[in-house]
């Protein structure tokens, strides 16, 4: 399976388990490292990337589309 493909599967999960009304996480890591943070939102369909830069303050960015999401998660672990 692709690292991409494994990203899918995984984002794709986070919304099957979604019970209705509490966001559910997950954590994308590189060699023991944290690079960022999905949220799924159920209630309004949009997963919430949180981007952890060395020393900055975390970046959140919205999305409503989970092919969106997937890329932009591929871009921040390679």
């Amino acid at each position: 399976m692709s690292q991409l493909q494994g990203i899918l599967t995984r984002l794709k999960n986070l919304q099957e388990q979604s019970n209705g009304s509490e966001p559910m996480q997950r954590f994308f890591e590189v060699n023991g490292e944290r690079k960022c943070q999905v949220t799924y939102h159920p209630k309004n369909e949009t997963f919430e990337l949180e981007v952890y830069n060395d020393k900055e303050k975390p970046k959140r960015f919205q999305f409503d589309n989970i092919d969106m999401i997937t890329i932009e998660v591929f871009d921040l672990i390679q």
